[in-house]
């Protein structure tokens, strides 16, 4: 909800003076609070009259409008800030609108601006490439000032909802590494997992949401533990039946601490289901083989890895060759995903080869 600030001071801060000597009761309210920066809009037209007056209009709205003639210049516009909306021609010499919406569209930086297309071909078939290329919105030429100020409104209003839901992933990430910073011995852990999973992801050909869900799914998957006294989970070992009842809760936990947010739909499994083992013996629902989703499965390899690679109160880091026999000989006994413990190590191997 935006706040329009009353046009008065603050009552107790009348006789107070400000650091340039100036009576505070001169100052308003809305100086005294954080302003957002107005929306930063992108218009890409290779008609200078048309990109001017779009941009006239917008900027005496409030809108902070930039101007780029192709979509190269776009492009360098989007690299050097990204904008909020970009509205686009799509006929223009060089690469089409359609074509710079596609390549940002794909990319997972930029995928979630909202693109309008402004063109002045009518046939359906214009509008269903434009779809296709993931276009939001579309806008007829000529186009009408008040359409493009509603159209540009709505639009903005959803891209606030979209900003407000990755603010809050980044909140929960952050919340993340404070849990893991609860326990010295794993520092640095949420990091490698969220790095090493989202490159056996690639090696294994997922696709970018895929790749997404286990970049976060290394930040939040025990995210749990939050609820974990630290007596238990500072402990390490040998940990009491009822302590092993209350560790055992973290995934689920978890899961509902991140469900509110439907961008994480594709982290949920990994949070709850990380613990599992291909044989049924793992925690919270005992599933097995392919019963376990197959993010959680990658991760569980690439945290596995890494916990066998990482000193312990109670174990010593163990060298790369020991730490992959250790696991082959696990995922044979029935505890990880054999075909992907073989893929990482693959995936390893080829890596140290570049290197």
């Amino acid at each position: 909800m935006k706040f329009s600030p009353p046009n008065r001071s603050f009552p107790d801060l009348d006789s107070r003076t400000t650091s340039e000597g100036e009576p505070a009761s001169n100052r308003k309210m809305g100086d005294l609070l954080l302003h957002r920066r107005p929306p930063r809009i992108l218009v890409v037209d290779d008609q200078p009259s048309i990109a001017g007056l779009m941009s006239q209009l917008l900027t005496i709205r409030g809108y902070d409008v930039v101007t780029a003639a192709n979509a190269e210049e776009a492009e360098a516009e989007v690299r050097h800030q990204v904008p909020d909306l970009i509205l686009s021609d799509v006929l223009m010499p060089g690469k089409s609108g359609y074509e710079l919406c596609r390549e940002l569209k794909e990319n997972p930086a930029t995928r979630l601006i909202p693109f309008v297309l402004i063109t002045g071909l009518s046939d359906s078939d214009d509008k269903v490439r434009g779809i296709e290329a993931g276009a939001d919105d579309f806008l007829n030429k000529p186009v009408l000032a008040e359409e493009l100020i509603a159209r540009v409104k709505s639009l903005l209003r959803l891209k606030e909802f979209t900003d407000e839901l990755e603010t809050a992933d980044s909140v929960l990430c952050t919340l993340g590494l404070i849990v893991e910073g609860r326990d010295p011995y794993t520092e640095g852990h949420c990091e490698r997992l969220a790095l090493h999973a989202t490159e056996l992801g690639r090696h294994l050909g997922m696709d970018e949401d895929s790749i997404l869900a286990l970049k976060r799914g290394g930040y939040l998957h025990d995210l749990g533990k939050v609820a974990v006294p630290d007596e238990i989970l500072k402990k390490g070992t040998n940990l009491s039946p009822d302590e092993w009842e209350i560790m055992k809760l973290h995934p689920v936990t978890g899961e509902n601490i991140c469900r509110p947010l439907r961008s994480l739909r594709l982290v949920l499994p990994i949070i709850r289901h990380h613990h599992e083992h291909s044989n049924g013996s793992g925690y919270p629902d005992g599933l097995s083989g392919s019963e376990i989703p197959i993010l959680p499965r990658i991760l569980q390899v690439v945290d596995v890895y890494d916990a066998l690679r990482t000193a312990r109160p109670y174990k010593p880091a163990l060298s790369h060759d020991l730490a992959a026999q250790t696991m082959r000989d696990e995922a044979r006994a029935g505890l990880w995903d054999a075909q992907l413990v073989a893929e990482y190590f693959s995936m390893l191997e080829q890596q140290r080869e570049v290197a």
